[in-house]
């Protein structure tokens, strides 16, 4: 039977879902996170689930590859919406966009329960996804920070509490990633410095009231970089 051997990104991914939990991998593409996490007895169970027939076909020769045809079920679905919540623990929503994560999860109401472990690993838009959860009484647990064919990305685990928090508006853009801070995360901080410098440059010139917020993130994230950077150090 075949093992499953994931990349950078998913072995990311995995290392935040809880063992011995029931697995939802929504947009699952080619099966390969689901196969995993119960081909190694990481999970009893598990569910992918994809938008599409063509990647769940691709899924399902995973899976039947892999011998595990009677612990993961194959769902055809748009995000959560034909996914049970009875059937799941944690939920990974990786390789799109956090737009559309947040609209997801934003169509599946039963996720806010603080038994339900969300996983997410956008692609683009972090920060709309941060705001999501902050925005809407998740908790974001921890981050970690990833490369992948000099491509980097987060991956962000978070609880539903119903408590909604006051934060800095840099915190959208960096998240938990400073709590436990490494080479890829000050990669990552950088990267995104390096966009948000470009955008307040031509706020600036084009004389635009945005620009001063958007400097006072800056400085933020340079200030929490700096103070991440001596204490690596010491």
């Amino acid at each position: 039977m075949t093992k499953i051997k994931l990349d950078e990104r998913l072995t990311a991914v995995a290392a935040l879902v809880r063992q011995g939990c029931r697995v939802t991998d929504v947009g699952t593409d080619h099966g390969y996170l689901a196969a995993y996490l119960v081909g190694e007895g990481l999970c009893p169970s598990g569910i992918a689930s994809d938008l599409r027939t063509g990647p769940l076909e691709n899924a399902r020769r995973t899976v039947e590859n892999c011998g595990l045809s009677d612990r993961i079920k194959l769902i055809l679905s748009d995000g959560l919406k034909n996914i049970s919540p009875e059937d799941c623990d944690d939920i990974v929503l990786a390789g799109m966009g956090g737009n559309l994560i947040a609209d997801i999860l934003s169509a599946a109401p039963w996720v806010r329960d603080s038994h339900i472990h969300i996983i997410a690993q956008p692609m683009t838009h972090a920060e709309v996804l941060r705001r999501y959860f902050v925005d809407n009484g998740f908790e974001i647990e921890s981050e970690r920070a990833v490369i992948q064919d000099r491509h980097i990305y987060c991956v962000i685990s978070a609880y539903f509490t119903g408590k909604k928090r006051e934060c800095p508006a840099s915190y959208f853009n960096t998240g938990e990633l400073f709590q436990h801070f490494d080479s890829c995360a000050e990669k990552y901080v950088e990267k995104t410095l390096k966009t948000l410098r470009k955008k307040y440059e031509a706020l600036s010139a084009a004389g635009k009231e945005d620009a001063s917020a958007l400097r006072q993130i800056i400085s933020e994230m340079e200030e929490q970089l700096t103070e991440a950077r001596n204490n690596e150090s010491k």
